[in-house]
């Protein structure tokens, strides 16, 4: 009788969400999947200690994770926090964009209490604002509790009478309800880190771990190495290597899982089970003895030896269900690569099928695979895929069907369920790969996150801020731990996250929060070496990222005398941009900033601006900072700096590439009820025609503390003496 050994392999992975600079973290998916998967999967794994198989740890969702016992928080924590009955109508529109972020049909109907407020916000067709009327005091702290209590697993449920009572009140919840929940949410989280250790020193599982801030390493090394499966594709304006980049991932992933679990992982998902060639020695230095991969893969290193016939069956199924081992420059790994059609079964598709049939089917198809490797003793079928996501979209969250595959695979004497590890132990890989072809878990190439034009665009932008790195650091002008922070954003910059939801591959409802945390840390590095970011990093790289109507050009001239006073008939024909109403959206930042609108025009000789505050007058609000800065997009490499821009005449500079073209003099300001500014076209070499493009921010202490636009930029045409006649006839 035939044994097949079971390798189940589960990635465990989030994006490094925080902006260490200013202190925030839009983000709520790694406190979210830790209650309900991270510690689940491993309450499954408890229950059945005989099923032994291998978890994959990414460092920088463990920093993460740990950083909430250390008193880290996110958006969407700090609005469960407050008070339901002291938010303002920014933070309840939040709210209501954002708490019914999950799969309604497995994860908001099921729950009475929580389907009843998804209908009171009608999702699906009024705007938060039209439905925040309906909604009451109890309403908006319940929908609070109720957002993250669907996030914890059922079976801590099981486990905890406390908490499974709570879940049966359902309704009405208090302020001190609510405060105890979020508690023992946190105790969870503190959980899951020490579970995963006890279950490795007990031996049932092996702990591997990834590339630190999760990287496409062959395209860190050389981008060129995507031609290998897109022989035609675009690639960015740096094609070159970055091999310290490489070396830093590795060496920090190592590190920070020794220091962790006690011991260095042996083995590797390298991120998005991308892998080249030139890739084998750098792993290998860093002690690393195996790695794992797709099929596909195997496939296009083997030169087709490998693959599947028009049913989907694999054909020569005793080489897929080995491990191979690959070899270069003296340096050797061992390699498993994973059942692609297996994988997809448990990601995609079991989820339709009652728990046990799905168990029964999985346990089905290693049977036959044993039968048709039954001349080949060391069967090893691997899975491989992501451990958190698929289980939003099962009924119970995959409770039957883990339940049952675990059991059944334990129970059953034609199966061996094994760490990658073990197995190589027992059976170590005779064959041998002369090449290692270059690509990924999908459609063994990089297609996902380089060739798009969005995707080159935001690798140029993270070389640029590279290069610029690399020059403050040459210069000598900055200490040891300043280059250390912002050669940390560079590093979180290159993780494969930001680069998914760039271009027309994939696409979700945050594509533009994506987008802008990957430009926000990107701004960082500049930042942080005491320099304004380039223009375009404030504006949004994605094409799929909410699209704000442009905003009618001026009018007409404008007669503005610059005094600081808001006089109605002196802007009247000029463009407004509101800056309060562009705050909400999902898991954006719900507070108040400082500006109120930003009002832009012209006369024949003066480009105009004119800064509303919110709250109060300009002098009082913008008091409260160092400097307001233009800065241009076009014409680039311009700004004007306002200094002290609380004062009645603050002075203002035309600065290009950090120096000074033009004098107080030349730029009025006047602050007062608003801000003034006029600057003439000339300064700015500008003819008519030629286009505007600028943002505001307002700066403290060199960060930015509020920006207008928020997303994108503000812009014109420089007018010709002509234009007051020609868009009369218009």
């Amino acid at each position: 009788m035939q044994t097949v050994s079971l390798a189940l392999f589960w990635h465990q992975h989030q994006p490094y969400y925080p902006d260490d600079v200013a202190g925030t973290n839009p983000m709520p998916w790694v406190r979210l999947h830790a209650t309900k998967d991270y510690l689940g999967m491993a309450l499954h794994l408890a229950e059945v200690p005989e099923f032994h198989c291998t978890i994959n740890l990414v460092p920088s969702l463990l920093e993460q994770l740990e950083a909430y016992g250390r008193g880290a928080s996110d958006t969407h924590l700090d609005l469960s926090r407050r008070p339901a009955d002291g938010l303002d109508e920014i933070a309840s529109l939040e709210l209501l964009d954002s708490f019914f972020m999950a799969f309604a049909e497995t994860m908001i109907k099921p729950h009475e209490r929580y389907f009843e407020l998804y209908q009171l916000r009608s999702s699906w067709s009024d705007p938060a604002r039209a439905a925040l009327n309906r909604f009451r005091t109890r309403d908006i702290r319940d929908l609070q509790v109720w957002s993250n209590l669907a996030w914890i697993h059922p079976l801590v449920f099981e486990k905890d009478p406390e908490l499974a009572e709570f879940k049966r009140k359902g309704r009405f919840y208090t302020e001190e309800d609510k405060a105890w929940l979020l508690e023992r949410q946190m105790d969870l989280l503190g959980m899951v880190v020490p579970l995963h250790r006890a279950l490795a020193e007990g031996g049932q599982i092996e702990l591997t771990t990834t590339p630190y801030y999760h990287p496409i390493l062959p395209l860190l090394l050389d981008k060129t190495s995507a031609r290998e499966a897109m022989p035609d594709v675009n690639l960015p304006r740096f094609r070159g290597g970055r091999p310290e980049d490489i070396e830093f991932h590795l060496k920090a992933a190592v590190e920070s899982h020794e220091a962790r679990f006690g011991r260095r992982p042996r083995g590797m998902w390298p991120s998005e089970g991308s892998v080249s060639q030139a890739l084998v020695p750098f792993l290998a230095r860093r002690g690393i003895e195996w790695i794992a991969t797709d099929e596909e893969i195997l496939g296009c290193s083997t030169g087709g030896m490998i693959g599947r016939d028009g049913r989907g069956h694999v054909r020569r199924p005793e080489l897929l269900y080995r491990p191979w081992k690959v070899s270069e420059s003296g340096h050797e790994l061992a390699m498993v690569f994973r059942d692609h059609s297996m994988s997809d079964q448990i990601g995609f598709h079991y989820q339709r099928s009652p728990g046990y049939a799905a168990a029964d089917d999985f346990l089905g198809k290693l049977h036959r695979i044993g039968d048709a490797c039954r001349d080949h003793p060391a069967t090893l079928v691997t899975v491989a895929l992501d451990g958190e996501n698929c289980w939003e979209y099962y009924p119970d969250g995959g409770v039957a069907f883990l339940r049952s595959l675990y059991q059944g695979a334990a129970r059953d004497p034609r199966i061996n369920p094994t760490k990658v590890g073990t197995f190589l132990d027992n059976h170590p890989p005779t064959d041998r790969l002369s090449r290692l072809f270059a690509g990924s878990w999908i459609n063994h190439d990089f297609a996902i996150w380089i060739g798009h034009p969005e995707d080159n665009k935001g690798w140029d932008a993270l070389d640029r801020a590279r290069e610029f790195l690399e020059g403050e650091q040459a210069a000598g002008r900055h200490d040891a731990a300043t280059l250390e922070r912002a050669w940390r954003e560079i590093h979180i910059a290159q993780g494969s996250d930001w680069f998914w939801w760039y271009g027309d591959d994939h696409s979700s409802a945050l594509d533009a929060l994506f987008d802008d945390l990957f430009r926000k840390h990107l701004r960082n590095v500049y930042t942080l070496l005491s320099h304004d970011p380039p223009g375009d990093l404030y504006v949004p790289i994605s094409g799929s990222a909410a699209w704000r109507a442009p905003l009618a050009p001026p009018k007409s001239f404008c007669n503005v005398r610059v005094d600081g006073r808001a006089s109605y008939f002196e802007w009247v024909d000029a463009s407004r941009h509101d800056c309060v109403g562009e705050r909400g959206g999902a898991m954006a930042m719900a507070s108040k900033g400082m500006l109120e609108s930003v009002w832009f025009g012209f006369d024949a000789e003066r480009l105009l601006i004119r800064l509303d505050a919110q709250g109060a007058s300009a002098a009082e609000r913008l008091g409260e900072a160092d400097r307001v800065r233009i800065g241009f997009v076009d014409p680039p490499g311009r700004e004007i700096l306002v200094v002290e821009p609380g004062a009645p005449r603050p002075t203002a500079y035309l600065n290009q590439a950090g120096k000074a073209i033009a004098n107080g003099a030349t730029i009025s300001a006047a602050t007062g009820q608003i801000l003034e500014l006029a600057l003439p076209f000339r300064r700015l070499d500008l003819s008519p025609g030629d286009p505007i493009r600028f943002y505001v921010e307002v700066l403290r202490d060199n960060a930015s503390i509020d920006r207008a636009p928020r997303e994108g930029i503000l812009e014109l045409q420089t007018p010709s003496i002509d234009f007051e006649r020609i868009n009369w006839q218009v």
